[in-house]
């Protein structure tokens, strides 16, 4: 049988009208159990249980023969009131179909009064019952919450796909779809005109577009998944990815890595890279930083860590991350959001003029 690890005292709620029978259960307990220390408090009837409920119990023992109570009515009580404290009936004697019967209303065990002798291990089954069934119960919570953060985060999910995709529509549209027209425009005139230099001049000038145009397809296709992040590697990729940030910020940088590099990296490394310019992308934006550290780690089983530390102004994180999305925390939050729908967990720890470390393991 599994031993209580806390030594500390159980405290006994006694529901007993004959103060001599709890004095036999405590030299009992003593006698069989000493390695326990075992608080006994008396009360007989319901006003005094009452009141008695306002402290913490770790066991009720309850009298199954009271003038003026009842084993049913504490159990009564203890479900109108929300209290978990197991109910053990301790009495002289009680038939085969009272004991079913107590049993199905909610007590945990029964014994009589001369075998107290096993009392201590009874309480004990009932106390790891009860440390059990609370485990249960947070565990089930816990999942609850689970469940309800996945649903929101599916959610999200939508909701960010769509921006991205507004984004990368507005950018075909704005920038690659104007050097495209401007191109058609200079090459419908130099095809009208009759004059070798205007012809000259505006099919210069739609080459240059062209190279332009080829410029920004490269930006837009490097933003959604670099070259060389197939071609050479996270790590390089990343480098790459920083110094295209950072150099133009002026940004003092480092890139280092730990662990061996798989050959053929999972989809967690594009989430990472993706991370990387994020928390990048943020420090340019906020953190009036002048040097930034970046490092990967390739851990066992594919997973991946990202370590990004900045020198900037930090922030107040309990202000910025109150719980609610907002345009002054959105890129934080489709960070963690990110992470998590990747299957890890992102850490942020800063404070205001300490600058700002992010952490994430994918």
């Amino acid at each position: 049988m599994t031993e209580l690890a806390d030594p500390a005292t159980i405290r006994l709620l006694c529901v007993e009208d004959n103060p001599d029978d709890v004095e036999l259960m405590a030299i009992a307990l003593e006698r069989a159990d000493p390695q326990h220390r075992y608080h006994l408090h008396r009360v007989e009837e319901a006003d005094g249980f009452i009141d008695a409920l306002q402290q913490e119990f770790d066991v009720i023992l309850c009298d199954f023969n009271l003038p003026r109570f009842s084993p049913y009515a504490a159990l009564q009580i203890l479900v109108a009131r929300r209290c978990g404290t197991p109910l053990i009936v301790v009495t002289r004697a009680i038939g085969e179909e009272a004991a079913v019967h107590v049993l199905r209303c909610g007590a945990k065990d029964y014994l009589t009064k001369d075998k107290l002798g096993t009392l201590p291990q009874i309480i004990n089954r009932v106390l790891n019952e009860r440390q059990r069934a609370l485990e249960q119960e947070r565990l089930g919570r816990e999942l609850e919450a689970a469940y309800r953060r996945l649903k929101k985060l599916s959610a999200r999910l939508v909701v960010a796909q769509e921006r991205e995709r507004s984004l990368i529509s507005r950018e075909l549209h704005d920038h690659l779809g104007q050097t495209l027209t401007g191109m058609v425009i200079h090459l419908h005139a130099a095809k009208r005109t009759s004059d070798p230099q205007a012809t000259l001049k505006h099919t210069e000038t739609a080459m240059e577009m062209a190279q332009g145009a080829v410029k920004q397809l490269k930006t837009l296709s490097f933003s959604l998944r670099p070259a060389q992040l197939d071609l050479l590697g996270l790590v390089a990729a990343a480098q790459s990815a920083v110094q295209r940030i950072a150099e133009p910020a002026g940004l003092a940088f480092s890139v280092s890595s730990r662990g061996d590099e798989p050959v053929e990296l999972g989809e967690t490394a594009s989430v990472a890279l993706r991370l990387v310019q994020e928390a990048l992308n943020n420090v340019v934006r906020h953190a009036q930083a002048t040097h930034v550290a970046v490092r990967l780690r390739f851990l066992a089983d594919g997973r991946i860590g990202m370590l990004l530390v900045d020198d900037g102004v930090g922030f107040d994180k309990s202000v910025v991350l109150d719980g609610q999305a907002s345009e002054r925390n959105v890129g934080l939050y489709g960070m963690i959001e990110r992470t998590e729908l990747a299957g890890g967990r992102l850490h942020i720890r800063t404070r205001p003029g300490g600058g700002v470390a992010v952490r994430a393991v994918i």
